[in-house]
């Protein structure tokens, strides 16, 4: 049996009427880059995670390129994140010429851990402490960071929560959506995530209409008129294609998410009493999986038995950020962020998607346990 980690044929297939209506509305209009498409989009999105404005931009990277910006984090400031996500958190911040610096994550979540972030702004001395401007948590995996103790401290320390929400659209922490409890969320509708386009795609949410035009202005060469230009800005355009996929998407994607839940709870029952960590879930936490992710001591074994067996699996992510070679200069090394460094040597992602079918989750399920048994 061969099982992928993520099936985007059959989600395709199951959505295919409306989704090729709406190509084709798209194509009847000629009208492809930040039409109405767009538009509507960025209102039903806001309206879904229950925040006040939202701009469509070209890929997640740059919703959180283009947030920052809009922000005021320029070259010289200090953002706070973590070192256990994909590249493109850190990279977004230096694109900008600000330096990320790390705090190590909460071995459980795997999440930016609040107490570590802020032992860090208090071992920097006071001119160093002034650089910092924001703190920015990743919601890995699907689960929501602990937000409310990142609150506390930018108030405590005046800066700004940016949250990269490219995993976890959906995903809400004591009932209130993602993207919502920061100055700005960044989104990601990259093919993969749960709510995904038929390309590169991304959003930024927030409550501060400001935020939002200037992002507006920023994503079409710094322009609000037509050839005048009032800043540097990028080509950052949602197009309409992409736009109106992700509008059908969208009215599925709750369907889709209990869906996981669903795959989640029957692995869980299935691994509870093996020898590796499940996933572990905050009490004030919806966790919407976009991994399941495990975390065991022999990992790498594991991976290529499900291999042999057809089942595709995967690190997500085998090198932390501050061991990452471009981040040489920044001063850490093996040993900088234990927790990070663990996980990084542990952790793997099995197959879950609303369209795994019990059959499916019971061969994956019997391969993972007759391995770790034995």
């Amino acid at each position: 049996m061969e099982i992928p980690l993520l099936d985007l044929k059959a989600q395709y297939e199951s959505i295919k009427n409306k989704v090729d209506e709406a190509i084709m509305r798209v194509v009847e209009s000629q009208y492809f880059v930040l039409s109405e498409e767009v538009a509507s989009l960025e209102k039903e999105v806001s309206a879904y995670c229950g925040a006040g404005r939202a701009a469509g931009v070209a890929s997640g990277t740059d919703a959180l390129i283009l947030a920052m910006k809009a922000l005021g984090i320029k070259e010289g400031d200090l953002v706070i994140t973590t070192p256990f996500t994909f590249f493109a958190t850190g990279e977004a911040i230096s694109v900008l010429g600000a330096r990320p610096v790390f705090a190590d994550i909460d071995p459980k979540t795997y999440n930016l851990d609040p107490a570590k972030t802020e032992q860090v702004i208090k071992d920097m001395d006071i001119e160093t402490r002034l650089k910092v401007k924001a703190i920015l948590p990743v919601h890995l995996y699907g689960q929501c960071a602990d937000i409310d103790a990142f609150i506390a401290i930018a108030k405590e320390y005046d800066i700004k929560i940016i949250e990269d929400c490219a995993q976890a659209i959906g995903a809400t922490y004591k009932g209130k959506k993602t993207g919502t409890f920061g100055s700005a969320g960044a989104f990601s509708f990259f093919p993969s995530k749960n709510l995904g386009a038929f390309g590169d795609g991304g959003m930024v949410l927030s409550n501060d209409e400001k935020v939002i035009e200037r992002i507006k202005e920023l994503r079409v060469h710094g322009s609000r008129q037509m050839y005048i230009h009032e800043e540097i800005g990028y080509n950052s355009r949602l197009d309409s294609l992409q736009a109106a996929i992700l509008r059908i998407k969208l009215n599925e994607l709750d369907a889709w998410l209990d869906r996981r839940i669903v795959i989640a709870a029957k692995y869980d029952a299935a691994f509870g009493g093996l020898n590796f960590v499940t996933p572990y879930v905050a009490e004030k936490n919806k966790h919407t999986y976009h991994q399941y992710t495990i975390a065991y001591e022999e990992r790498d074994a594991l991976l290529r038995h499900l291999g042999k067996k057809g089942i595709s699996s995967r690190v997500y992510y085998p090198v932390p950020l501050h061991l990452q070679p471009c981040y040489k200069n920044l001063g850490y090394s093996i040993g900088s962020f234990p927790s990070a460094e663990k996980a990084a040597e542990e952790v793997l992602s099995l197959p879950i998607y609303s369209e795994l079918t019990d059959e499916k989750i019971e061969y994956i399920i019997q391969n993972v346990t007759d391995f770790v048994k034995s």
